[in-house]
């Protein structure tokens, strides 16, 4: 009998995985567990990810089953994350949104940051940080989390209140900031307060961010819709998703290439798609990978923070994080009384914008490449962003008491007449709406029906010239597969009345069918079934009704003859199976 030998991970099973795949595979099941737990006590899944990061960090599992190497896999699978996120923040980014929302942006983004930076680069400076130094430190402390921000708004059911344009407001303007800082950042950190050569840097930087804004403009407005509608044509869809990651890559390499960020190569490269007819089928492609990449991202911040250090000065995270929520929470509010919001909705802004937020944790990143500060503050900083994003919902519960208080003290409402939202706006702004499914004639004639009753109605449609024709009159339209749960999401079919898909083609109905019973079980749905064997597969998929082409056709013929025939009507037989 052969001796037993003791398992260990190493060398047997690291020769039968890959480091770095026993890694992930740990890293995913453990979020999914995070995440469930999370989620039944209302917390932010960002800062379930971040702390799913640090528990396996300070486990000892990272070691054991990739070690550094796999770690640093991890990290750059994470960049390829944050890429996406910023490709993903270009593509959401209209300047007839920032137009819309441009006291908002401008004066509410602008006053917060401003105090934002002034106080949190003062409280540097008073810790004997250089100039340099503590200005990133208060860029870091002052920006939010737009997801989380948004999503409290959506779980609330508040995303079109005042309160949530003021919130997406600030978020704009703090994003299209951090775009232009992350390009100065080296050069900030490496001058770090010396004169000499200064300006000849900044003007280096300047003329390589002209020629890539330059080149930008030349591929958005000649080339990409071009090849976008070449790809469209060939009715492609994995060949579309394709060139969908590849000008996202293509155009942060050149960002790359002319020593400027990554990350606003992939922010321009979002922005240069973001004015036609095929971003919402972009988003409903890229949001699954943003997601899984964006996951990476928060964990690998996760495992840079060493847990051991942050309890020694524990009392500094908690003192910063307290000090971090309760700034921004006066600043915000009051600059939302300021501009003459409601108290509720400059409270609520604030409490969802307190914490610091996903490019917080990316511009701490960065700057500790750079060596910009000692190891121990990097964890301080790391720890009381992550603490502050998952207090937000406890902040949120707060906000009633808050607004009483507010009330007490006489604060006067808001002043009523706000503009008229842009077309954007009003899209994701749509409530008690139809959704059409296709914009052929039956969907034209649905269309017409609807309008006349007074029902806004939302277009899905994948024919890229129908699309820009009703962009152009204003319809609110999504170029978007009906077959991606993302589609739904961007369509509002939470806040729709009924669902209509006026195209006969089975699979296709079935795939969206199935999701959107999952999203909402109680929605109305309408459906065409161009043979009767299809009647009965869209009925048990929770169809109310169905119109069969075949039974439809028939009818159809038979009142002709017998109009041409001068023949008379015969009573009516019993339905058949085919009209069942």
């Amino acid at each position: 009998m052969l001796p037993a030998v003791p398992l260990k991970f190493s060398p047997m099973l690291a020769e039968a995985l890959p480091p770095l795949f026993s890694l992930l595979a740990v890293l995913l099941l453990a979020v999914v567990g995070i995440s469930l737990l999370l989620i039944k006590f209302r917390q932010s899944l960002l800062a379930g990810y971040f702390l799913c990061g640090v528990l396996l960090a300070n486990s000892g599992l990272v070691t054991v089953l990739g070690g550094v190497e796999a770690e640093g896999s991890v990290g750059r699978m994470a960049e390829f994350g944050v890429m996406l996120l910023m490709f993903t923040l270009g593509l959401e980014f209209s300047l007839n949104e920032l137009r819309f929302l441009r006291r908002m942006a401008l004066r509410g983004g602008g006053w917060q940051m401003g105090w934002g930076l002034v106080l949190g680069t003062g409280a540097g400076m008073l810790m004997g940080m250089g100039w340099a130094q503590a200005l990133v430190m208060g860029t870091a402390l002052a920006l939010s989390s737009t997801a989380v921000s948004l999503k409290m708004f959506e779980d609330l059911k508040l995303s079109g209140s005042a309160g949530s344009r003021f919130a997406l407001g600030i978020a704009i303007f703090q994003d299209l900031f951090v775009i232009g800082f992350f390009v100065f950042l080296p050069l900030l950190l490496s001058v770090g307060g010396a004169a000499d050569g200064v300006w000849w840097q900044v003007l280096l930087v300047c003329a390589q961010g002209a020629a890539f804004v330059g080149i930008s403009v030349v591929l958005a407005r000649w080339v990409i819709p071009k090849v976008l509608h070449l790809v469209t044509k060939s009715r492609n869809d994995e060949l579309f998703s394709l060139t969908v990651i590849g000008l996202c890559v293509g155009l942060a390499m050149l960002g790359g290439l002319l020593h400027l960020s990554v990350a606003l190569g992939a922010f321009v490269a979002g922005l240069a798609v973001s004015g036609t007819i095929y971003k919402h089928r972009i988003l409903s492609d890229i949001l699954p990978l943003k997601h899984l990449f964006l996951t990476l991202f928060f964990i690998s911040t996760g495992l840079l923070v060493n847990m051991p250090v942050v309890l020694q000065h524990l009392p500094m995270v908690l003192g910063m994080t307290a000090a971090l929520l309760l700034g921004k929470c006066l600043i915000i509010t009051g600059i939302g009384l300021r501009l003459r919001l409601a108290s509720r909705d400059s409270v609520m802004a604030a409490a969802t914008l307190a914490s610091g937020g996903e490019f917080s944790l990316l511009l701490l990143q960065q700057a500790d490449r750079l060596q910009a500060w000692p190891r121990d503050l990097q964890q301080i900083l790391l720890g009381s962003i992550a603490l502050s994003m998952s207090l937000v919902p406890f902040m949120v519960k707060l906000v009633p008491w808050i607004t009483r208080g507010l009330g007490k003290m006489g604060r006067s409402p808001a002043v009523s007449g706000t503009p008229d939202a842009s077309a954007l706006h009003k899209t994701k702004s749509l409530t008690g709406h139809a959704i059409i499914c296709g914009y052929g004639p039956v969907g034209q004639r649905l269309l017409e029906t609807i309008q006349r009753a007074g029902v806004p109605a939302l277009i899905i449609d994948l024919n890229p010239d129908t699309v820009r024709r009703l962009h152009k009159h204003g319809q609110p339209v999504l170029f978007a597969d009906a077959s991606h749960r993302e589609t739904w999401e961007l369509a509002r079919l939470s806040h729709a009345r009924l669902v209509a898909f006026t195209f006969p083609d089975a699979s296709v109905v079935a795939t969206a069918l199935s999701i959107v019973r999952q999203m909402q079980p109680e929605i109305p749905l309408f459906a065409r079934a161009r043979f009767a064997s299809d009647i009965a597969r869209l009925q048990l998929l929770g169809v109310n009704d169905v119109v069969h082409d075949e039974f439809e056709s028939a009818r159809a013929f038979e009142k002709m003859v017998l109009r041409l025939c001068d023949l008379p009507t015969a009573t009516d037989p019993p339905d058949s199976q085919a009209e069942k």
